[in-house]
């Protein structure tokens, strides 16, 4: 995959001043707990109570006739309040946002390290200015990158503006970028640090580019199905546009909503969970939900001319699915345009 390269104005290849490390940025995962049961033994034996390993699923221990006890944790629950750390880059899903940090340090040792080791200060000793990060997203489906947005923005931001940052021995500049998944593939964030090496005497500009490739799955397969409906008032026409959404991930997901957003000339009703006042749907890897929409054409005037049709077939519009997954982070998809086929009612053949 070709991509575009920052000219660099080193005439001879040295190691860097600067180094930088990309971190992505991902909720923690609640650690589940099992208990251990007490050993069986013999009642002439006297040994200590085994230390439990978890308190899920522990019965409450009666003291002075108190059924609860001093359980400090009563209800049964296999969840514990501790946190796991992913230990690696983990999986990108489409509809979730992917965030990473930059870090450009400078890995100089600082006068007192120096001291410290017995070296003396030289003359030409090097300071960095005007650090600046920046940052591209490569997708498969673009044919060019994409520019993304750094924060916190720079502190100069109203009075300078491009102005990078200088950094003394052991100092870093810490950026983060945000960027929503939308489609499957390989992606290529290439990170881009400049700087100005001074010396005493002399100075000049250094730049390095480096490459980050993931891949992005798909965490919701949508497969839906149209179909007409008898005509309603006024000769409207109807339609019933049915939905299956299927976790393909490998984390449960809770959905929030699903919406249509309509073309011109077209209203729905909703059959979902919100209007039967029903309780979210929690969706575990593997299983799925269906929803199901009236669609329903506009015929009056005042509200437009009606449903139009596009080569023999009606689009009904996008279809929207928000989530929440298990740590509270969110996920948004929206499918292609969804139609049908337009079928013309048979003409009735009149006999004298």
């Amino acid at each position: 995959m070709s991509q575009p390269r920052y000219q660099s104005h080193d005439a001879v290849k040295e190691p860097h001043a600067i180094s930088l490390k990309v971190l992505r940025l991902s909720r923690p995962s609640l650690v589940t707990q099992f208990p251990l049961q007490q050993p069986l033994s013999s009642p002439s034996t006297i040994r200590p109570p085994p230390l439990p390993a978890s308190l899920a699923y522990s019965p409450p221990a009666a003291t002075n006739g108190d059924a609860n006890g001093d359980d400090p944790n009563p209800d049964p629950f296999i969840l514990s309040p501790i946190v796991n750390l992913p230990p690696s880059f983990g999986q990108a899903y489409v509809g979730e946002t992917f965030s990473c940090t930059l870090c450009a340090s400078h890995d100089a040792m600082t006068p007192a390290e120096s001291a410290a080791l017995g070296l003396l200060p030289g003359a030409s000793r090097k300071s960095i200015r005007d650090v600046r990060i920046e940052a591209e997203m490569k997708t498969p489906g673009a044919e060019s990158v994409v520019k993304l947005e750094l924060s916190p923005p720079p502190a100069n931001a109203g009075g300078e503006g491009k102005r990078g940052l200088d950094l003394r021995a052991g100092d870093t500049l810490q950026k983060i970028v945000n960027f929503d998944l939308k489609e499957e593939g390989n992606h290529v964030l290439a990170v881009t640090v400049s700087y100005y090496e001074a010396t005493d005497v002399s100075g000049r500009t250094r730049t390095f580019r480096k490459l980050y490739q993931f891949i992005c799955k798909a965490s919701l397969i949508v497969r839906t199905k149209p179909g007409p409906l008898p005509a309603g008032r006024d000769g409207a026409r109807r339609w019933v546009l049915e939905a299956q959404l299927e976790n393909c991930g490998e984390d449960s997901m809770q959905l929030e909503k699903v919406v249509l957003e309509l073309e011109q000339g077209l209203v729905y009703s909703d059959c979902n969970w919100e209007v039967a006042g029903g309780q979210k749907p929690m969706l575990h890897p593997g299983e799925a939900e269906q929803v199901c929409f009236v669609v329903e054409e506009v015929v009056d005037s005042r509200e437009g001319e009606g449903v139009q049709e596009h080569e023999g077939r009606i689009v009904f519009g996008i279809l929207g699915i928000g989530w929440r997954g298990e740590m509270g982070n969110r996920g948004f998809l929206s499918t292609g345009k969804l139609g049908t086929r337009h079928v013309k009612p048979r003409e009735r053949k009149v006999t004298a």
